[in-house]
């Protein structure tokens, strides 16, 4: 039958469905069991430690996620508040004619706002109006109450704000980048917006700030009012250099008067004047002209400024300001066309032609005179030329040019050859005169295979840890190094020594003035890189300024230390180990404990108040029981930045006046 059922196959397919339903039942019909016991003691404490901690960890990894993440939010929002108030700022100082330092907070713009509503704010914060007196006033500005901070209880009175907002002519223009969330920052000038100024501007909701900002602020601020009193630093400005054509030809001087006229009215008390070997015995060997020199000394003569000359034995390099371009003199390039070796030369043979090696002193290869004989001549033509400037005492002193760019060192880092920095520079002692003196010198020290330049020096633009030479535990310390380093400072020793004896004979009492240059990079590392390849054997283990201020010490020369008065920043310090002011101090600390007189000039132009405070302070060490200060202050400005108008006058005024020791009231900033 076609629909009937095999038997076996019903068994097998009835016998699962039996199955589950005894398990079934015998589940149904047994007791019900107890619930688990829960351990105690020990293992009850393990089992929620255990527990505890694993979800502590993943509670934890998340927690630490969460802080990295606000930290970075943080981060990010404190550069875009500080991004936003420093636009505010340049805008309050282009436009409103603030006077607000060039770090200017919260309490600088309330001590703005303050002094255009006719209030008096003191250096410390006391603040009042004219009419009242400071005891009184004091009482009246700072309330206190018992539990206060002083911070929160001051307050200046809204009628008062409010007339220092209405006053203040309108910004005409906001910094497009700004996103619209941060425009309420900004110092808006639209009537109908002022009163989120004046929510702004709200002692209370800027109290945060003052707070934060107070002890940084008050102290550098007391500080400045401390010049007032101090010894008399006299300042020099460095006149152009574009005013004295190649044929030694005075082509402005109107423009000279201008500029004398500007600085004679910020109280300077003399200029500098760089007299180029290359333009006044330019074309012929011993043919001096002075004609325009002699011009522009009388202009000066008119302002009854005092002079100081800088006998430029180098090259100057144009610079895109406008500074001119000026070579060694044309007879001198001949002749290093047919003998190139007159040069200071790399490793690589490539020639600088910013001034003379110093292996040809004594070699005479100058058309029969030695660069000794060629340095005396053309220093013993400026005295005659000048001996009644020198009788009248005009010329105050003589800046003698030792070297490239007129500071004592090779040129190890010029430009022309491709340096940047942080490069570490590269040795110049390859032409035939400096290495017949390393043979010379390797050879009495009984070590002829010495008698090389080094080979793993790295290149211009190297750091110290890419090259053998310098890296940390290189070769500069090895027996060879140290030999071969002591004789390249000796070289530079040497070349001074003979330069100032022979200024000597000519200039019999007048003072010298010798430039150390400012090699401040790489100074945090051991070998300081960039010092050895300039000559000053310096490196960690070495004082190699202390030869050479011994040599200066026996000339009575006045040492002028270039000075940076820009702060170096975090990323400086990362990349290029550099430390400025350990290296100033480093100087000046040996050249006062020799009695020697250091002067001081400014490395790049400075004109805001913070760069200022940085040489005043180096100027005029505040903590010195000696009292030690500056013998004079060179200021290097751009050329024709007077004229221009790139100059700060106010800036550069209360530059002056705190060298000058006068006390400083009341200055107007750019």
């Amino acid at each position: 039958m076609s629909g009937s059922l095999n038997d076996d196959s019903f068994h097998q397919d009835l016998q699962p469905r039996a199955n589950n339903v005894s398990d079934y039942l015998s589940h149904q019909l047994q007791p019900p069991q107890p619930p688990p016991r829960r351990p105690r003691g020990f293992a009850a404490t393990a089992a929620a430690i255990g527990q505890t901690t694993s979800t502590a960890s993943a509670t934890g990894g998340k927690a630490k996620r969460e802080r990295e993440k606000e930290k970075e939010r943080t981060k990010l929002r404190e550069r875009h508040r500080r991004a936003i108030t420093s636009r505010i700022l340049a805008g309050l100082r282009q436009y409103g004619n603030f006077p607000l330092p060039a770090r200017a907070d919260m309490n600088d713009v309330l001590a703005a706002l303050a002094r255009e509503a006719g209030w008096v704010v003191e250096v410390d914060g006391t603040t009042y109006r004219h009419s009242t007196p400071p005891s009184q006033s004091q009482e009246a500005a700072f309330p206190v109450r018992s539990g206060e901070s002083p911070i929160s209880s001051v307050s200046f009175k809204s009628c008062s704000i409010k007339a220092a907002l209405d006053c203040q002519p309108s910004v005409h223009r906001i910094d497009e980048s700004l996103s619209p969330a941060s425009l309420d920052s900004v110092v808006i000038t639209e009537r109908d917006a002022k009163n989120e100024k004046y929510a702004a501007l709200s002692p209370l909701n800027s109290a945060h700030c003052l707070e934060d900002q107070l002890i940084q602020d008050i102290r550098p601020r007391e500080n400045e009012s401390q010049f007032g009193g101090t010894p008399y630093v006299p300042v020099y400005v460095t006149l152009s250099t574009g005013f004295i054509n190649n044929f030694c030809l005075l082509i402005d001087p109107d423009g000279v008067r201008q500029e004398l006229s500007h600085l004679k009215a910020l109280n300077v008390d003399g200029v500098i004047v760089d007299c180029w070997w290359g333009i006044i015995e330019a074309w012929n060997p011993q043919k001096y002209v002075w004609s325009g020199y002699r011009d522009l000394f009388n202009i000066i003569r008119e302002f009854k400024l005092k002079l100081q000359v800088v006998m430029a034995f180098h090259a100057c390099e144009g610079t895109e300001s406008g500074d001119a371009f000026i070579n060694l003199p044309q007879w001198v390039l001949e002749i290093g066309k047919e003998n190139p070796d007159i040069f200071f030369t790399d490793r690589e043979g490539r020639r600088n032609e910013d001034c003379l090696s110093w292996g040809i002193d004594k070699e005479r290869v100058l058309r029969g005179r030695t660069g000794m004989e060629v340095y005396f001549d053309f220093m013993r033509s400026f005295h005659t030329e000048f001996n009644d400037l020198f009788a009248e005492g005009f010329v105050s002193a003589i800046e003698v040019g030792l070297g490239a760019s007129g500071e004592l060192k090779y040129p190890s880092f010029s430009k022309r050859m491709g340096w940047s920095y942080p490069g570490i520079g590269e040795f110049q002692c390859y032409d035939k005169y400096l290495q017949q003196s390393l043979r010379k010198a390797a050879g009495l020290r009984g070590h002829s295979f010495w008698a090389r330049g080094p080979d793993n020096s790295g290149q211009y633009n190297s750091r110290p840890h890419e090259s053998g030479f310098f890296c940390e535990r290189g070769d500069y310390d090895s027996y060879y190094g140290r030999f071969f380093l002591q004789w390249y400072a000796q070289m530079l020793i040497y070349h001074v020594d003979n330069v100032l004896s022979l200024a000597s004979l000519v200039f019999e009492e007048t003072k010298f003035i010798v430039k150390i240059p400012a090699v401040y990079w790489w100074y945090k590392t051991s070998s300081h890189a960039a010092e050895l390849t300039a000559g000053f054997y310096n490196p960690s283990n070495q004082d190699g300024y202390s030869p050479v201020l011994d040599v200066l010490k026996k000339h009575s020369v006045i040492v002028k230390l270039v000075c940076s008065g820009m702060p170096v920043t975090g990323q400086e310090v990362d990349d290029a180990l550099a430390d400025p002011e350990s290296l100033s101090w480093q100087i000046l600390n040996s050249a006062w404990d020799r009695g020697l007189a250091v002067a001081g000039e400014n490395s790049l132009s400075c004109y805001d108040r913070e760069g200022h405070m940085r040489i005043i302070d180096m100027a005029k060490p505040r903590n010195d029981p000696d009292r030690h200060h500056f013998s004079f202050f060179a200021y290097r400005q751009q050329p024709a930045a007077l004229i221009q108008g790139a100059v700060c006058f106010p800036e550069l005024d209360y530059f002056i006046k705190c060298m000058h020791g006068e006390i400083v009231d009341d200055l107007v900033p750019c």
